[in-house]
């Protein structure tokens, strides 16, 4: 494992309103230069005119101060992780449902989240929701956490032939959430306690749901064309594929970029591609006289895209089935 002195986090964040009125989604990041810790905490809200806006941002707020504030006692705050991101999150919840009691014209407003911590090459991370954290390593893209909406469930039912391929991916409720942050008992928590292992050259993208208006392929491909760039520029060939969809229905985006870089791997790596100086030929020896001409020595040779998201009721309905097992 490589000295964390050694490691360093190359970020950048994006955001947009696509053709949505309010922006919904909110989003923090705190990598400081030379810190060998850094976090994102991403939010998607709900609820439109029901303040979505205000719940994604006291989502964001709660958990990122929290998170700020353990900080300070790095060692500490990294064995108890899992723990204080789990809290963190069911008090944004309270925080929600105290807000509710408030203004009652807010009932209704929801939040995902999304906040991975990293740590050298150690990832922790907390979701809530259908918020991705994908992982580009080695060219390909995965998504790390839980999908905390209707479409693995539906996904499962075309593999076990219970509805057409096409019927499941235009299914009205694939992206109707399972969990989210609404200010009742939260369903499903994606914390896990191991860390993820990261390795040298890995991307990850915290997002909203907004980004998967392109396809995995298509954020594959951009990845793969620009993982030698920095992350500022990956961020913004993000957003032109998004734009370059003209879709009329594009939901807000926001996004985080996170290019690992471990600085002895990289001079090793380029060391290893930097050709060889070439050497200057040898002189040729001089002939030497002789009575018969020596015959010549021959020369050595070098070696050779998403609705809009239905939930509220929705998502307390089908939490019921799920319960009955019908789509298991």
């Amino acid at each position: 494992m490589p000295r964390l002195a050694d490691i360093s986090y190359d970020v950048a964040s994006a955001m947009v309103r696509g053709e949505r009125e309010i922006q919904e989604d909110a989003l923090a990041a705190d990598f400081r230069v030379g810190s060998e810790f850094g976090f994102v905490v991403l939010s998607d809200g709900m609820g439109g005119h029901a303040a979505g806006d205000v719940a994604s941002n006291i989502v964001v707020t709660e958990v990122f101060s929290e998170l700020k504030l353990r900080s300070g006692d790095l060692e500490r705050t990294l064995d108890g992780i899992s723990g204080i991101l789990s809290a963190a999150a069911i008090s944004a919840n309270q925080c929600l449902r105290e807000h509710v009691a408030r203004d009652p014209d807010t009932t209704g407003m929801g939040a995902t989240l999304v906040a991975p911590v990293l740590s050298g090459y150690r990832l922790h991370w907390i979701s809530i929701g259908d918020s991705p954290l994908y992982l580009f390593r080695e060219g390909a893209l995965r998504q790390l956490n839980e999908d905390h909406s209707l479409a693995p469930q539906i996904d499962c039912m075309v593999k076990s032939g219970m509805i057409s391929e096409s019927d499941g991916r235009d299914h009205p409720d694939r992206n109707c959430l399972t969990s989210a942050l609404l200010g009742d008992e939260i369903p499903l928590i994606d914390c896990p306690e191991q860390a993820f292992t990261l390795q040298h050259d890995d991307i990850l993208i915290a997002a909203s749901d907004g980004l998967q208006f392109l396809t995995d392929v298509r954020i594959q491909e951009i990845l793969a064309e620009f993982r030698d760039k920095d992350s500022s520029e990956i961020a913004e060939r993000l957003i032109s594929g998004i734009e370059g969809l003209h879709d009329p229905y594009q939901d807000n985006v926001c996004f985080t970029v996170i290019k690992v870089v471990d600085h002895a791997a990289a001079e090793v790596r380029q060391a290893l591609a930097s050709p060889e100086p070439s050497k200057a030929p040898a002189s040729p020896e001089p002939q030497k006289e002789a009575a018969e001409p020596e015959a010549p020595v021959p020369a050595m040779r070098e070696k050779a895209a998403k609705p809009r998201r239905a939930w509220s009721s929705l998502l307390r309905g089908w939490m019921r089935v799920l319960n009955s097992g019908a789509l298991r």
